[in-house]
This record gives structure tokens, C-alpha cells and sequence, in this order.
């Protein structure tokens, strides 16, 4: 069996919002909606990948808050992961660095006025329930 890949994608919440990011690439990809994040590298600790991805992305500084549950697959040997964050004090906003050209901070009630990538889906199902808890800080 094919060692699994972890991909970290993170729920960035602020105040009670979410952050979305629109893909820019793939093309297959391209103009649909995901929670930012990337691949763990090996002998990361999938927190530390999703800080650095974060960093790379979408120049934040944030801290991984907690697993959100479930796990999804994505195309083989890859499945998705995802931890709440938020952005520490101090961090400039987020910006569409690498991989997206557009950002947008969603609220409990326009979670689904972007189109989200499919794998994506159950995971943000799982953070409304926490943006629904008034969960703002995950």
C-alpha cells in the first residue's frame, strides 16, 4: 500500500470569519474556493506545515488551534487534514501570494456563497459547526 500524504488545510478564523482562497492554478482548479494549506513535509509535524504553508501563501503568522474531525481523501496518495488557526497578533493581513488571486473572509451566514472544491466541502461543513458555536477563536 502507497505511504498516505498528509495535506494540511487550514481553517483561518477571525472574528467570527472564515477565510476562503480562490485558486489560481491548476487549471482544473482554477476559480473554485479552498481552505488555504499544502503538503507535510517529511519529519514535519503537520501543525509546523500549516504555519509554514500560511506563511508561504499568504504572508500571516498564525497558530494551529485544533484538528478539525474527519479526513478526506484527495487524488491518491494525498488526504486532507484540517486545523483551526488564527492569525497571532501582530500578523499583517493575509494576501494572495502564491496559487490564489483572490481572498475573501467568510461569516457563518455566506460560507456557501463561494463554489468550493469538492474535497473541501466536508471540511468547511465541519468548521461552520464551530463558526455556528460562536466558536470565533476555534
Amino acid at each position: 500500500m502507497t505511504e498516505r500524504i498528509v495535506v494540511v488545510g487550514a481553517a483561518l478564523l477571525d472574528g467570527g470569519r472564515l477565510l476562503a482562497a480562490r485558486r489560481s492554478a491548476p487549471t482544473e482548479l482554477a476559480g473554485r474556493w479552498e481552505l488555504p494549506g499544502g503538503k507535510v513535509e517529511p519529519g514535519e509535524a503537520p501543525e509546523a506545515a500549516l504555519v509554514r504553508e500560511l506563511r508561504e501563501e499568504l504572508g500571516v503568522e498564525t497558530e494551529a488551534v485544533r484538528r478539525v474531525a474527519g479526513e478526506w481523501p484527495l487524488r491518491s496518495p494525498y488526504v486532507l487534514q484540517v486545523w483551526t488557526a488564527r492569525l497571532l497578533a501582530g500578523s499583517p493581513e493575509p494576501k494572495a501570494l502564491q496559487d490564489h488571486d483572490e481572498l475573501r473572509w467568510l461569516t457563518a451566514g455566506t460560507l456557501w456563497d463561494v463554489e468550493w472544491l469538492e474535497q473541501d466541502v466536508g471540511a468547511v461543513r465541519e468548521v461552520a459547526r464551530v463558526l455556528d458555536a460562536g466558536g470565533a477563536e476555534g
